[in-house]
């Protein structure tokens, strides 16, 4: 149903619009009793085989939610009522921002692909907060955390704690996002030194909790095999617990869509099938790299189960969808595991 009439209807609109649309839909029809039970008995599959325990936290199966679409914490609830085994919420920051100006969030379809340039648009992580506080589901949240526009780099490990301090009661794990391109210099805090300074100061504040949670980073796809080798390091020295591979990538190389298309668009990150192959290449290299030592949770491009397979071959201990949602509908979560339980079986 999603591919022959929602998806069409959607698509008529403009991306953001449909995005919201869709938000207002998912929260009003999901907790109508009757749409909630049909909900929850069409998308819900789950089985011990797919039950993964990593960093410490037990899955219910290794199907997430990536950061990005529940920006601020709106649909916990409703998207748990899919069957993700759990959500990622963000990126948050200190203040609320609006974000980059529209239009800013632009379909590819010929790629299945989409590229944004949303700038960190959020209410703020005192909102989200106000919002996890209410929420009724036990699904595992992680809390996706970047800085402030206005805040320079040198202070970025301010907006980092301070996010840290007011979601820590309320998130089961936290992402240090470092890597969106759509903050002037944020990437910058990739480079080895400020990245170092970075974890180790969140590491502290984090393990002064009485219980600690875990601390990702989330990396772009566009990094050197140097830089990955640093990666590497910089996880085992800080001894964070593990990282998120990749964000979108600025690399338009393999984008089918007419170039003048791609040129009019401007600047932004893609997302989609067109970066499952680099993804899964970055998962393998820092699986390998480190010897497996620290988990990693696979995302781009994940449009199937054996997209999802690909990357847990590679290294994943756990995966995450976005834009193939939007591709493929709600269906696709639980098609993704029951492939995986397939594979888990053989």
């Amino acid at each position: 149903m999603y591919k022959s009439i929602l998806k069409p209807l959607l698509f008529l609109k403009k991306p953001e619009d449909a995005h919201y649309f869709t938000f207002d839909l998912t929260k009003f029809t999901f907790n109508l009793p009757l749409i909630g039970d049909l909900v929850n008995s069409t998308y819900q599959f789950d089985h011990p085989a797919l039950e993964r325990e990593v960093f410490g936290l037990k899955f219910k199966n290794p199907v997430g939610l990536a950061a990005g679409f529940d920006k601020d914490a709106k649909l916990i609830d409703e998207m748990a009522m899919l069957g993700f085994g759990f959500i990622e919420i963000g990126t948050l920051t200190p203040k609320p921002q609006a974000g980059n100006p529209q239009p800013r969030l632009f379909r590819l379809p010929e790629d299945e692909a989409l590229i944004n340039r949303m700038g960190f648009n959020n209410g703020g992580v005192l909102e989200a907060v106000e919002r996890l506080k209410k929420r009724k589901s036990d699904v595992i949240v992680g809390g996706n955390i970047g800085k402030n526009k206005v805040t320079p780099n040198e202070k970025a490990v301010d907006d980092y704690l301070y996010c840290l301090e007011q979601l820590h009661p309320y998130v089961d794990y936290f992402v240090v996002n470092v890597s969106s391109p759509n903050t002037p210099n944020l990437r910058d805090l990739q480079e080895k030194e400020p990245l170092k300074a970075l974890l180790t100061a969140v590491k502290e504040a984090n393990d002064l909790k009485d219980k600690p949670k875990p601390i990702l980073l989330k990396i772009a796809p566009d990094l050197t095999d140097g830089q990955l080798d640093d990666i590497v390091e910089i996880v085992q020295e800080t001894q964070i617990d593990g990282v998120i591979a990749t964000n979108t990538t600025i690399d338009r190389s393999q984008l089918k869509t007419d170039k003048n298309q791609i040129e009019a668009i401007g600047a932004g990150g893609v997302s989609g099938k067109v970066l499952a192959k680099r993804s899964t290449e970055v998962i393998r290299y820092l699986s390998d790299k480190s010897n497996k030592s620290f988990p990693i949770i696979g995302v781009g491009g994940i449009a199937s189960a054996k997209d999802a397979i690909e990357k847990l071959e590679a290294g994943a201990s756990l995966i995450q969808v976005y834009s193939g949602m939007i591709y493929e509908g709600p269906g696709l979560i639980k098609r993704i595991k029951k492939g995986l339980l397939a594979y888990f079986s053989r």
